[in-house]
């Protein structure tokens, strides 16, 4: 056996999760997520990846009971905030600007050994994309396309672990940023997901997939 096969799972384990997950409407709150599951998915977000490997993001697990019933109210009154086990806000820096760079390239020559010397046309070349000639709302629309990367990577490693949980749009942003407190911080809210274990009354849990066949959603070119 290879190093491929012992790292990976049966095609049809990966689906028959992916058909079991669903956007979860009520949580059980009586139910938790044991530590080293939560660990393995806290890490599935810090694995992530991200354009440049710049990573422009900031996953906020809310513990506080009071915090969250704060954040249900700006949520359309949406339970799964405050029920799941877990709750992740996913932020993104306000600003990106070249420090971020200079910081993401110092940790690469940390991480890997290597010098700047080595770097640094990699270094001019996202300076070029991203920060020069670039508007603060583009370099915020780039970081937000990113961070819903870690938003499917949480949801498909969430069902690879047989945990629930709904991706959250329907949110008040600037109202998640005041409780937060995450203006003074350079972050602003992009998307939150509520994480935890489907409650026995959720009607959802048994409902058909609806989905498209995939010849109306693949094409071959």
């Amino acid at each position: 056996m290879n190093l491929h096969q012992r790292n990976s799972i049966a095609p049809e384990q990966l689906l028959a999760q992916l058909k079991w997950r669903y956007a979860t409407q009520q949580f059980d709150p009586a139910r938790k997520i044991d530590p080293p599951a939560w660990s393995a998915l806290e890490e599935s977000l810090v694995l992530t990846p991200s354009s440049f490997g710049l990573q422009p993001w900031k996953f906020i697990v809310v513990t506080q009971a009071e915090k969250r019933e704060q954040l249900v109210r700006a949520s359309w009154g949406q339970r799964q905030v405050a029920d799941a086990s877990h709750l992740v806000v996913f932020a993104v820096k306000s600003d990106l600007r070249e420090t971020d760079i200079d910081s993401h390239v110092d940790h690469m020559v940390k991480v890997r050994g290597t010098s700047h010397d080595t770097l640094s046309s990699y270094r001019d070349s996202v300076v070029g994309s991203l920060i020069q000639n670039r508007e603060p709302a583009i370099r915020r629309q780039w970081a937000t396309n990113q961070v819903y990367i870690a938003l499917g990577n949480l949801l498909t490693s969430a069902a690879l672990l047989g945990i629930d949980a709904c991706p959250l749009e329907g949110i008040e942003r600037e109202k998640y940023d005041e409780i937060l407190g995450l203006k003074q911080k350079g972050l602003e809210t992009a998307v939150a997901a509520a994480v935890g274990y489907r409650a026995a009354t959720d009607k959802y849990a048994t409902a058909a997939k609806v989905r498209f066949p995939k010849t109306d959603v693949l094409a071959t070119m």
